[in-house]
């Protein structure tokens, strides 16, 4: 047992120090005051205020956000809808196409959906003059149309282990089809939804590929101009920009943590009285 323990005691330490130690070595050199990345010059926040100067980083970020929120939502309500009618509304015709297209964006290779996205916009514009180029609206449509395949997902498998006989008595009570689906079957999904609008919402500011197809001139995401820049050299500043996402992505982890033991003591006490 003490050799099995010093093994995987070893193992998981090579694991944690392979993930994390480039992450460490990015957040050290944000600091570097020279404008070479690889060279110490001392500790600076010189390139976190180049950073907030940056106007083209500033609004390729807020850019990225905002397309980000609003894909996550039509996702999720795209996604909910199609998870439904899979998990809920039994064997029916077509069905097996609609999971067919619902999952498809699963296991498409992102180049692949890109360029089919960008042939059907040209098709679209040149037939009924809809979308005149490309730029947010486009990127949106497609951040939509991939997100809500895993939103799907997630809402279908919640409803499949979730259990009917709530959904019957409900029923058995009067309760109409939507009030059911608004009273009793949302509430009860509300956390698959929050979790496919969270993954949708990182997905759609992560995604570099389809929006690089779909984009035009002006509408640069932020992981496009990060892009562009890194192909020419990362540069001090994308160290600070990728500093504060970790420190973002750690306060979140953090707050959410902190609130799971929060409610695991609330839960606990309850049962005690």
């Amino acid at each position: 047992m003490k050799r099995r323990s010093w093994f995987l005691n070893l193992s998981a330490t090579a694991g944690f120090i392979f993930l994390y130690a480039p992450i460490v070595a990015l957040i050290v050199y944000s600091f570097n005051k020279s404008k070479l990345v690889t060279v110490w010059g001392g500790w600076s926040l010189k390139w976190y205020t180049e950073l907030f100067n940056n106007d083209q980083i500033i609004e390729a970020a807020w850019l990225s956000v905002k397309i980000a929120f609003i894909s996550a939502s039509l996702a999720v309500v795209l996604g909910t809808l199609a998870g439904y009618a899979m998990s809920r509304f039994g064997p029916f015709r077509g069905k097996m196409i609609l999971s067919g297209w619902v999952t498809a964006p699963l296991v498409m290779p992102e180049v692949i959906t890109g360029l089919s996205l960008l042939l059907l916009f040209v098709a679209m514009e040149r037939i009924f003059g809809w979308p005149s180029g490309r730029g947010t609206g486009t990127i949106i449509i497609a951040h939509t149309t991939f997100c809500m395949a895993y939103v799907a997902v997630i809402v279908q498998a919640r409803l499949s282990s979730m259990d009917e006989s709530l959904e019957e008595a409900a029923m058995d009570l009067g309760a109409r089809p939507s009030s059911l689906f608004f009273l009793v079957t949302l509430p009860l999904i509300a956390p698959a939804i929050i979790s496919g609008w969270l993954l949708s919402f990182t997905l759609s500011l992560d995604d570099l590929v389809i929006a690089s197809f779909v984009s035009g001139p002006g509408n640069s995401t932020l992981p496009m101009v990060i892009f562009s820049k890194v192909r020419l050299g990362v540069t001090p500043e994308v160290n600070a920009l990728a500093t504060l996402m970790i420190l973002i992505v750690a306060v979140g982890v953090i707050a959410a943590m902190y609130q799971m033991r929060r409610q695991a003591r609330l839960l606990e006490r309850l049962d005690n009285n």
